[in-house]
């Protein structure tokens, strides 16, 4: 026998005795056998996870235990999982995995996924003041014009639907950042260096990409032979000068007592003696933020006109709602949000059916923790399933893998008071202290731009050559990393009524004229 196979050995059998040992001292929740050393690391796709999360729900149950070579890991299929744990135990439950490479790369500056700590308070409390429920008035009319311009673009230029719904989904996120001016080309630089922003930040945060996230003594080896390493801190220094010289811009303007458009970054700006964050602090906040808006509303909507192509009874459902409420004299407003409870059924099932974050981000357990007698120790990485949550006959009823926005309403058609004590209807947007702060504006989004296209034209599927209609596979899933999206498919869309094309046409040609007659924000 080789001295490197006894060494082997020996690794080996220790590894195993402390193994067995510590699993008769504790008892861990049921998960699936791993391998000696590397336990589950190689079990979890880097593929659309979700899925295998699912099967393992039905196997294991709705607390899972895995070992990722060494590092604890739980993931919670469960309304009661997630409640008992993210929600009545925020306490403990609120802190994030160390992403090694995200963290060089954003300086430490993603609110995302900032450790509960001083920074994350700060930054969290300017949020919720800015972006909070009672200010999302300060917002309407930008997305209404964003609404008004996306649902033309659809209706002229049905063929590069995805590429319109992906220009106004940044054209969104940075106006309701950063005040700037309907975007009309996705050429733009600032469009350039937003997508720039979130490509690389997923892909260092995707399981598999970096090594290093496997094996983290690797990040103590010299810079020179850590290509990871260079790659973030050039990314970081060319990211923080972008972001804080845009931030630095619009704050000039603040203190000269210049009209501003409302945008995120001008009440920063306003508050920022009360918030006491830096301008870095404030710059990488917005920016974090218009990703994270980004990603919500274009998946979001895709996932829309995919579920109205396939399912047209939904459609003309809600298109009778609008016909009654708005009528067709003029386009659907915000003054009509509480009059259109289909409409918000609609954004709520497209969230719950198919959300773009199939795997919510996932929390760090801080102290030791039993629950429901198994041990969760400290430092364990904790997944909540949102696909499994999603599609859970227990929270949903039997039909939960159908397109059915009527479960998010009561016998009278109004919208239930939160559907089985969830306040949205569905788990898209976090939990306990690391809930998305954005979802009010979020939600106000998907609703104006869902209601204004549902208002003006008809989705259906395109035809082949022989005249059929051609439909997505209902259960077709586009790979995008931690992403959902559906598939490639054609669609048809037509004027719904006479002159529809002809108010939407209106209607753009007069956001154009607002947009570039009003100030801009000195970007």
């Amino acid at each position: 026998m080789t001295p490197i196979v006894s060494v082997f050995l020996c690794i080996l059998t220790l590894y195993l005795f402390r193994t067995i040992r510590r699993n008769i001292s504790v008892r861990y929740p049921p998960g699936p056998w791993g391998l000696p050393l590397l336990g589950n690391a190689l079990q979890l796709p880097t593929v659309k996870p979700w899925h295998t999360l699912a099967k393992w729900k039905k196997t294991y149950g709705p607390i899972v235990y895995l070992n990722m070579a060494g590092q604890p890991m739980i993931i919670l299929n469960s309304k009661k999982t997630v409640e008992d744990l993210l929600n009545r135990r925020a306490a403990k439950y609120s802190d994030r995995p160390q992403f090694i490479v995200e963290n060089v790369l954003t300086g430490g500056f993603n609110l995302v996924f900032l450790p509960v700590g001083e920074r994350w308070r700060k930054m969290r409390r300017a949020s919720d003041h800015d972006l909070g429920f009672k200010n999302t008035v300060n917002y309407y009319s930008i997305q209404r014009n964003e609404a008004v311009f996306s649902v033309h673009s659809l209706l002229s230029d049905p063929d590069s639907w995805r590429s319109h719904i992906e220009r106004t989904s940044s054209s969104i996120a940075l106006s309701l950042m950063y005040g700037l001016p309907l975007i009309q080309s996705s050429q733009d630089p600032s469009i350039h260096w937003m997508n720039h922003f979130i490509n690389e930040s997923t892909i260092a945060v995707t399981p598999g990409t970096h090594l290093v996230e496997m094996v983290p003594f690797l990040r103590r080896l010299p810079r020179s032979l850590s290509k990871w390493r260079q790659h973030a801190e050039k990314s970081y220094e060319e990211f923080a000068t972008y972001f804080e010289e845009r931030f630095r811009n619009i704050k000039k303007f603040v203190e000269s007592g210049q009209e501003q458009r409302p945008s995120f970054c001008v009440a920063l700006a306003e508050n920022q003696a009360n918030s006491k964050m830096s301008d870095r602090e404030c710059s990488w906040l917005a920016e974090v933020y218009s990703g994270a808006a980004h990603e919500t509303t274009s998946s979001s909507m895709m996932w829309f006109i995919f579920s109205m192509v396939l399912f047209p009874h939904i459609q003309a459902r809600a298109q009778e709602e609008l016909d009654k409420v708005v009528g067709r004299s003029r386009l659907p407003s915000f003054a009509d949000l509480k009059h259109l409870p289909y409409i918000h059924a609609v954004v709520k099932e497209v969230l719950r059916w198919r959300t773009p974050l199939p795997m919510g981000i996932p929390h760090v357990s801080s102290e030791d923790d039993y629950y429901d007698g198994y041990y969760i120790p400290k430092g364990t990485i904790c997944i909540p399933n949102t696909w499994s949550l999603h599609h859970d006959p227990d929270i949903y009823g039997p039909d939960v893998a159908e397109f059915r926005p009527e479960r998010h309403l009561d016998e009278t058609g109004q919208l239930k008071d939160g559907l089985l004590g969830l306040s949205e209807g569905h788990f898209s947007y976090g939990f306990g202290q690391r809930i998305c702060v954005g979802r009010h504006v979020a939600n106000n989004s998907l609703f104006i731009a869902i209601a204004t296209a549902l208002w003006t034209m008809r989705l259906e599927g395109a035809k082949d050559s022989d005249g059929n209609v051609m439909l997505p596979d209902v259960n077709g899933e586009e790979e995008n990393g931690i992403l959902s999206r559906p598939p490639l498919f054609a669609i048809t869309a037509t004027p719904r009524f006479q002159d529809a094309d002809t108010f939407i046409q209106e209607a753009r040609d007069e956001v154009v004229r607002e947009n570039f007659a009003r100030p801009d924000s000195g970007q």
